[in-house]
């Protein structure tokens, strides 16, 4: 028997802060990977406290590892514009700063159609009151962020951050994706 492998693709995300996409993503069936990090700016190597100055052009992002056999692009999308609110510029919730724009890093014109796509259908069935304003941009760059910033809910459970803002958005992805949800 031969055994099938698959094709992993990658996908750069952002949508407020990083620990949460992390937390989210990390639970989806087929993702095989996520990184917390930076992208869409000028620096080369910023640090997070270089990013939360609002001066690097940088948004806190994930680069997402996934299965295209076992999840869509389509899928990881929609569930991208479920966990955050792709409508405010340069703010979510109580985090403000272009670090916590709403941001697609595409790595071909394939997931730049998919973005688009996915985007005018949200936009078609009125998801939400005002307009996206997510921007839908190449990836020149992706820089991992430090250490401590990987995996933040698994470790830090606990921490205030994590229940009041972190665990609400899963519980929501669970509730609406069930089926994609990592037991």
């Amino acid at each position: 028997m031969i055994k099938k492998i698959s094709k992993t693709e990658e996908i750069v995300l952002g949508g407020g802060c990083f620990w949460c996409l992390d937390a989210v993503y990390s639970r989806i069936k087929g993702v095989e990977d996520v990184i917390a990090g930076y992208a869409g700016g000028w620096l080369m190597s910023p640090t997070y406290e270089q990013v939360c100055s609002s001066e690097t052009g940088h948004a806190e992002v994930v680069k997402l590892a996934f299965d295209p056999d076992a999840i869509s692009l389509d899928d990881i999308l929609h569930i991208f514009f479920l966990i955050h609110d792709p409508t405010t510029a340069d703010r979510q919730g109580n985090d403000v700063g272009p670090q916590y724009r709403s941001i697609i890093l595409y790595a071909n014109e394939k997931q730049k159609e998919t973005a688009e796509k996915v985007i005018q259908e949200i936009t078609m069935q009125k998801a939400y009151e005002n307009p996206i304003v997510t921007e839908v941009v190449p990836l020149e760059s992706f820089f991992g962020a430090e250490e401590y910033h990987q995996k933040y809910f698994e470790k830090n459970p606990e921490k205030a951050y994590c229940q009041i803002i972190i665990a609400p958005k899963i519980a929501k992805m669970r509730e609406k994706y069930k089926d994609l949800y990592k037991n």
